[in-house]
């Protein structure tokens, strides 16, 4: 998905746009809340949400500041952590 050559923004943002992403958000959501499918069905985050979800988590007011923020920077390669791990898990 990504490269060394590209900024944790750029990454950021190309990740925001996967569609998975936004099902592994779903996930986390439901599971956060203690909702069912029904309740959340798969697809409601979408992109903007990825970057909201993305920029809330690593406490940014920008994914560029990924680029910048130690701190924020290794929330975001939690979250990727995190994601890859979702996606093995459910086969995706």
């Amino acid at each position: 998905m990504t490269t060394d050559r590209q900024s944790l923004a750029q990454q950021a943002g190309m990740l925001c746009n996967l569609p998975a992403f936004g099902l592994y958000l779903d996930a986390r959501a439901r599971r956060d809340k203690g909702l069912t499918v029904e309740q959340l069905p798969d697809g409601t985050h979408n992109a903007e949400d990825a970057a909201d979800a993305v920029r809330r988590a690593c406490g940014v007011g920008s994914r560029a500041d990924l680029d910048h923020n130690e701190q924020a920077a290794a929330m975001y390669k939690r979250i990727v952590a995190d994601f890859g791990r979702w996606k093995r898990r459910t086969g995706l």
